[in-house]
């Protein structure tokens, strides 16, 4: 399968930015993607203050716009993040997903929320005003299952291990590292991920905007299961195109059998029922 990396700069205004990823999802159809794939708050310049003015419920503008977009490009889209207002006012940071047909197939609300304080650099509390998400998200296509997490959450093994034991091949994650964690870690933990679980890992960014407040590492990467970097943007804005082989998993699988050495009688891992 191609899949499309769409490492776009985010505006203060939602409809514009609304309008460019719709842009990007016709070119990565074009170019004959199978799935597109939205940096986080694709819509939402990255600000605790801007998620609830931005926030709408499931079935709004931006989500009629991602389904229509699937829909007429007959394209997977993975619509990065985007503020949701969920049950009782609450705002999530939530990731849908849509088939070829503009149905709505799987949908992640980020579960490990952005709080740090980092000495001479980033500070950052989404629990402000975001509230966690409780769900790991895992969903089929005809080419393989695939995880969704969000930023954040691709720093918490334990997440990334239960979606490969629950069958999947690539985990994508929309993210918005900062200029403090994102030249530190950003490509350590995408290798690292894909190397821990021999899946395809998939990290896609807004583009870095120097003047905004918060600044984005960009970077975007595709990384394979034995832990090469696939393919890579650098800061600015861009789309970027990478073949997935799926054979290489059984290869990788098959020659250093990780999975199949765990310990599962020492130790193993438990998904809480929610």
């Amino acid at each position: 399968m191609k899949i499309a990396l769409i490492q776009m700069a985010v505006q203060t205004e939602k409809e514009e930015n609304i309008k460019k990823a719709a842009g990007f999802l016709k070119e990565a159809k074009k170019q004959c993607a199978d799935i597109a794939i939205l940096p986080e708050m694709f819509c939402c310049p990255y600000a605790a203050k801007n998620f609830p003015i931005y926030a709408e419920e499931e079935g709004g503008m931006a989500w009629q716009a991602l389904s229509r977009e699937a829909k007429e490009c007959s394209l997977y889209v993975i619509g990065g993040s985007m503020p949701e207002r969920g049950e009782k006012g609450a705002i999530y940071n939530t990731s849908y997903v849509f088939d070829r047909e503009g149905r709505q197939i799987a949908k992640h609300r980020k579960i490990h929320l952005f709080d740090i304080a980092v000495q001479g650099g980033q500070c950052f509390k989404e629990s402000d005003t975001l509230t966690a998400g409780n769900e790991i998200t895992v969903f089929d296509t005809e080419y393989c299952k695939i995880g969704v997490c969000i930023c954040y959450d691709i720093r918490f093994p334990e997440l990334s291990r239960c979606m490969a034991l629950e069958g999947a091949d690539m985990i994508v994650v929309p993210g918005a590292f900062n200029m403090t964690t994102g030249p530190a870690h950003w490509e350590i933990l995408f290798r690292t991920r894909a190397l821990d679980n021999q899946v395809f890992t998939v990290g896609v960014a807004p583009a870095r905007e120097e003047k905004g407040g918060y600044v984005s590492y960009g970077n975007s990467m595709a990384v394979s299961p034995w832990g090469d970097v696939l393919i890579r943007l650098e800061e600015k804005e861009g789309i970027a195109f990478c073949h997935i082989d799926l054979e290489k998993i059984k290869q990788v699988r098959q020659e250093l059998p990780l999975l199949a050495h765990r310990r599962t009688d020492i130790y193993t891992l438990e998904k809480k029922g929610m």
